[in-house]
């Protein structure tokens, strides 16, 4: 998984020219001999490819090499603030953010990439803010990479309140011996996910991922999302809704997965923000769990309370910015509505800082060095790899490019099978079809016997084809 082009293209890094990089968030969340996040992994993948890594901001460039990317790291950048006074005069650039938010204000003149997939944070005017569109400057996103990791927190904050035993208590009074399982196992009664309802509105990277688990647990899942994954969303065995409301209908759980959309230049709000509304909540079935790990503000907060109050939610998991100013102590960013819940809702809340997709030290390393490759190739070769909105005049797309197994089937995938791996799928499917014809073609009376002779055959055939397909990465939408 690289977005480097081939190497054939001329390299257009002007030798006399200085570039320089804004990295404005952690590039490595395992911790360094001196106790703070280690970016070295990702600087080595830097210096590895010609660049330079600097634990400083930017001073006088005239001090620079010249014919070189100069990154530099400056991770404590938090408020819109510090932001503008950091990049707000266009010094650098290029940026590579994860979740703190670029204002307007801040200027870019090449690109920015985001470490993950929604680009709502994006919001410098060079690319035309979060939604890339209409800008001058570059915007890239590296979908895919916490994809997974995401998905699998919300599965955790679904599991602490569904099934909903008090394991605490229940070990707390095991461990002390003041527990008797034939006389009050029978006063904790639980339930199972198997069989509920979960709505997962938006078919991305994330929301398919989160289907698939889900689905591993035995769970009924709707999908809402554009009539254009219908085909595909139904061919994977997932309940597809084209109205919002109507994928609410009876769900035990809503987990939201859309970004942020397009925000409006005049007023600055984003098309789906208060998506998850009263008239959503409120088809859910009664005491059901809300988790919104994707933006802060597609959820209405005050339509939220009411549901909390009603009984209606019984349980909501929040992961949204928030950011501190350091002189000030105000507080900031999606998050701040929601601290208005705690009071009334306390443990019926579970607010995350954005940290869901920034649990795993491995897949934000990946992100960086994805993102750090995207940077060289829009500077060295005027390329640019999974791009956000409107791709600049002079640029080259290259399209999209996603970890293995996450994200739709392209023919660069097929086109890339070995003729090892097409003839044994051809065997696999070939002897499949053989004892489905000869099983399709026998008269009632026979099938048994042939049941019992190849039955045990067929079934290894299947499974083998299933392997095969994760294998190989064939499984999923095709773009």
């Amino acid at each position: 998984m690289t977005t480097n082009t081939s190497t054939q293209v001329a390299d257009l890094i002007d030798p006399q020219a200085v570039y320089t990089v804004l990295i404005c968030d952690l590039v490595g969340l395992r911790l360094g001999p001196d106790g703070k996040p280690d970016p070295s992994e990702a600087r080595a993948h830097i210096e590895a490819k010609g660049g330079r890594f600097h634990l400083s901001a930017l001073g006088d460039k005239a001090d620079l090499e010249q014919g070189r990317v100069h990154f530099f790291y400056r991770p404590d950048l938090s408020t819109r603030e510090e932001m503008i006074e950091a990049a707000g005069d266009g010094r650098y650039d290029g940026v590579i953010a994860a979740a703190t938010f670029l204002p307007a204000e801040t200027v870019f003149p090449l690109a920015g990439v985001r470490i993950g997939a929604g680009t709502g944070n994006m919001g410098s005017r060079s690319w035309g803010g979060g939604s890339g569109e209409g800008g001058t400057a570059v915007l890239m996103n590296t979908p895919g990479i916490n994809s997974r990791a995401t998905a699998q927190m919300v599965m955790k904050a679904i599991l602490k309140v569904l099934p909903d035993l008090p394991v605490a208590l229940l070990h707390d009074r095991v461990a002390r011996g003041a527990f008797d399982t034939g006389r009050e196992l029978r006063d904790f009664p639980t339930e199972k996910l198997e069989g509920k309802t979960i709505a997962i509105i938006g078919y991305g990277n994330i929301g398919r991922e989160v289907a698939k688990l889900a689905r591993a647990f035995g769970m009924r899942v709707v999908i809402h999302a554009r009539p254009r994954h219908r085909d595909w969303i139904e061919a994977e065995g997932f309940a597809y809704a084209a109205d919002l409301v109507d994928a609410a209908e009876g769900a035990d759980v809503l987990s939201v997965h859309v970004g942020l959309g397009k925000q409006d230049a005049r007023t600055g709000r984003y098309a789906n923000a208060g998506l998850i509304g009263s008239d959503v909540l409120s088809r859910m079935n009664r005491g059901a769990v809300l988790v919104n790990y994707d933006r802060g503000e597609l959820v209405d907060v005050a339509a939220l309370g009411d549901a909390l109050d009603a009984g209606q939610v019984r349980h909501a998991a929040i992961d949204a910015d928030l950011f501190s100013d350091m002189s000030t102590g105000r507080l900031s960013g999606p998050m701040l509505p929601y601290l208005g819940l705690v009071e009334r809702h306390g443990a019926r809340l579970e607010l995350l800082p954005h940290a869901a997709a920034d649990t795993d030290h491995p897949s934000r390393v990946a992100g960086a060095k994805q993102a750090v490759d995207q940077i060289f190739d829009v500077i060295r070769r005027k390329s640019v790899t999974n791009a956000k909105g409107t791709v600049p005049e002079g640029y080259l797309s290259l399209g999209a490019t996603t970890p293995p197994g996450i994200g739709p089937v392209t023919a660069d995938h097929l086109l890339k099978l070995a003729a090892s791996e097409c003839s044994e799928l051809a065997d696999v499917c070939d002897r499949q079809s053989r004892l489905w014809k000869a099983l399709s073609e026998a008269p009632p009376a026979e099938r048994g016997a042939i049941v019992g002779e190849q039955g045990e055959e067929l079934v290894r055939l299947i499974d083998r084809f299933c392997l095969l397909a994760e294998k190989l990465n064939l499984r999923g939408p095709y773009q």
